[in-house]
């Protein structure tokens, strides 16, 4: 049985011009110790899924639908319940560590609350699990350091504590939502290579959700590539950056900057995301799509799998460039 299976979710909002349509009928799953990626533009519903099944969507959002955590519906729980799995088996590093950590509390007393709600155990104890974790995710001289401000900590190291602080209830799912935005590229990489050793070392599923490629290739086991809130293809990671066989995939994969190869200008994707409260009929990639059949625009092409790889394209594989 997966660790997540994600079936039909629909994540809607109310706003003053009409219902947004973030996500649509979007499923998935994910194993116990597997890496998923979930790539695409922004506003095409990466993190909103994220957040339905964390269930921490505005107050004007709605999702519908199933998510099952090791069996369970997270959708039709009570709070309480859903409560008791936050956390504890399941967990959500956000973009911004600046943001997620409060300014004016020491590393230590946010770490330890986290232990003493979840776990039940003394503040000494919270810490002295706190430091442990912060060793383990490479803070240099953890026990000086924990009683420190954010603010005293680089975007990097802000970073790792969020991570230290989504792991101290050893989740058995982490959701990483744009983990390396805004660092440079060495410390994305270090913050990639600390990610991949806490799933070795703790057995842990990862939900990587990004819009940079470049992250993605050397870490997780299934890339999901998302548009307008819908499944453009989903395989193996080495299958899709390999042979990809849905257009917008090869349009991303194409706008990524190569250095092994001489290509010339950088290829984009042209014209604009769409509208996600006024979605095409067709296919939500067809007014972008430079390959399109008459039908794309009318008829929205079905999820179907084909050789293990799952795609929705009206397009044979072979007609994909």
């Amino acid at each position: 049985m997966p660790l997540l299976e994600i079936e039909d979710l629909m994540v809607t909002f109310d706003t003053a011009d009409g219902d947004v349509h973030a996500v649509n009928g979007l499923t998935f799953n994910i194993d116990k110790g597997e890496t998923l990626a979930i790539v695409g533009e922004s506003g095409s519903g990466k993190s909103q899924t994220a957040f339905a099944a964390m269930g921490l969507l505005a107050k004007n959002g709605r999702a519908t639908g199933v998510a099952r955590f090791d069996g369970n519906d997270l959708l039709a729980m009570s709070q309480k319940d859903f409560n008791k799995i936050r956390s504890k088996d399941m967990a959500m590093i956000f973009q911004d560590p600046m943001t997620s950590l409060n300014p004016y509390l020491r590393v230590s007393d946010q770490m330890a609350e986290v232990l003493m709600l979840h776990n039940g155990i003394s503040k000494s104890q919270a810490v002295t699990e706190a430091v442990r974790m912060l060793d383990a995710v490479r803070i240099p001289d953890a026990r000086a350091r924990v009683t420190m401000y954010p603010h005293e900590f680089s975007g990097g190291m802000r970073q790792r504590i969020m991570i230290a602080m989504s792991l101290l209830c050893q989740p058995r799912l982490l959701i990483a939502d744009e983990p390396t935005t805004a660092l440079d590229v060495t410390v994305q990489a270090q913050i990639m290579q600390l990610l991949g050793d806490i799933r070795q070392d703790f057995g842990t599923a990862v939900i990587l959700i990004t819009h940079d490629l470049g992250v993605v290739a050397g870490f997780c086991d299934r890339t999901l590539v998302m548009y307008g809130g819908q499944i453009m293809e989903e395989g193996t990671t080495e299958g899709i950056f390999g042979n990809p066989t849905h257009p917008y995939t090869s349009g991303l994969l194409k706008a990524v900057p190569r250095l092994d190869v001489d290509e010339g200008e950088l290829v984009t994707i042209a014209g604009e995301p769409p509208d996600m409260s006024n979605l095409p009929k067709g296919c939500p990639f067809s007014p972008r799509c430079p390959v399109q059949l008459e039908n794309c625009r009318g008829e929205r092409p079905p999820l179907e799998t084909h050789d293990g790889r799952r795609r929705s394209c009206h397009l044979a594989v072979s007609e994909v460039a």
